[in-house]
């Protein structure tokens, strides 16, 4: 899960959000579990509580760390490494967010391919990664 797809999960006034609630009612129910990242949650959490009223954006917040379906990776040293190594590979590509290089890392390492996000930097890195919704 990127940051777009907790934000617009958030917002239910987004034109996106019942194509990213469908989106991300389906994978649940699908694997029973949602992957993401302390980093995604930085940002995640930075965005809601400076565009939210504080308490719509401690709510979400609160109920999505609190949610058993959700798994929170975390950037390791290992894995921050490796994402700074993407950085390196992708410099044709200096609009990826290092967040986003972080995702792909722990992507790799689980096998994962999906991700809920508008952002097509996932697709641009040739190493097989779906963004939805489609």
């Amino acid at each position: 899960m990127d940051t777009w797809g907790w934000a617009v999960l958030e917002d239910r006034k987004d034109p996106s959000h019942p194509i990213a609630a469908r989106c991300y009612e389906e994978n649940t129910q699908r694997s029973g579990r949602v992957f993401t990242s302390n980093f995604v949650l930085d940002e995640t959490f930075t965005l809601l509580f400076r565009r939210r009223p504080f308490a719509e954006a401690q709510r979400f917040s609160t109920a999505l760390l609190a949610s058993p379906f959700i798994v929170v990776e975390t950037v390791t040293q290992s894995r921050f490494r490796k994402a700074f190594a993407l950085r390196q590979k992708f410099s044709d590509k200096p609009r990826i967010s290092f967040t986003d290089l972080s995702s792909m890392v722990i992507m790799t390492e689980l096998k994962l391919v999906d991700v809920l996000t508008a952002d097509a930097h996932f697709q641009h890195v040739g190493l097989g990664f779906r963004a939805l919704p489609e």
